[in-house]
């Protein structure tokens, strides 16, 4: 994937009230841009990091620009974007990359699905029958290793995706749970359970019941993303 218009680059002053954040440009020209991340960005973000920034014409917008990719602190790219991970999926589904959901005859986006009100992020239809695709984004890495970890805060709704993933292996339905890892550098996922225990919990109930659990990461730069390589994903053992 391409970013449709290049990529500006600059520094952070910081990030505030989830959904913006003040940069300086290259030319010290201050601007509050949109922040597209409704996690913590646990180890994504410092003060003066770098940034690159997306900057939108459009003159029903607030805000001038979108915040797409940051240097962290442990000198790895991320894409702070979350909702680039989908269309990354999605871009790799149809190029056939990801080889264990390759063969489906349709695709579809958001369909509503489950006991607890959910839309699931691919819908995936095979001979044999439909695959439901639930993707997040990981983006929280550390300085000693090459592991990266999800969720960066408790995720009451990645549980709920988890249970309702849950169900329908439980009813021979195919259900997967795929990480998009958007943070070079990575080597393997796990799910943090320092940080959300209730999530990794689910995550181990979701693979009993038969979800499959899938990791694929990225190359980043400023110009492109690419979703390229599976990863293996770390299973603790459960904590409670």
């Amino acid at each position: 994937m391409r970013f449709p218009t290049p990529l500006e680059e600059g520094r952070l002053v910081r990030r505030y009230k989830r959904f913006f954040a003040d940069v300086l440009t290259l030319t010290d020209e201050p601007l509050c841009i949109h922040c597209p991340n409704t996690g913590s960005m646990l180890h994504c973000m410092a003060e003066g990091a770098k940034v690159w920034f997306s900057r939108s014409s459009d003159p029903k917008r607030k805000l001038p620009g979108t915040w797409e990719l940051v240097e962290t602190p442990h000198g790895r790219l991320a894409c702070v974007n979350t909702g680039r991970a989908n269309a990354l999926v999605e871009e790799a589904l149809e190029a056939g990359l990801i080889t264990e959901l390759a063969g489906f005859t349709a695709l579809r986006r958001e369909v509503r699905y489950g006991e607890e009100n959910s839309r699931i992020d691919f819908l995936l239809e095979y001979p044999t029958g439909p695959a439901y695709v639930e993707v997040k984004s990981v983006t929280l890495g550390y300085a000693e290793g090459a592991v990266a970890a999800f969720p960066d805060a408790v995720t009451t709704r990645g549980a709920k995706h988890l249970r309702e993933l849950a169900t329908l292996a439980r009813n021979g339905v195919r259900a997967v749970q795929l990480y998009c890892v958007n943070l070079s550098g990575i080597e393997a996922v796990r799910p943090a359970a320092e940080i959300d225990p209730a999530y990794a919990q689910a995550l181990h109930d979701a693979l009993a019941a038969g979800v499959e659990v899938l990791a694929y990461g990225v190359t980043l730069t400023p110009h492109e993303i690419r979703l390229d390589r599976p990863l293996p994903v770390l299973m603790p053992p459960a904590s409670i």
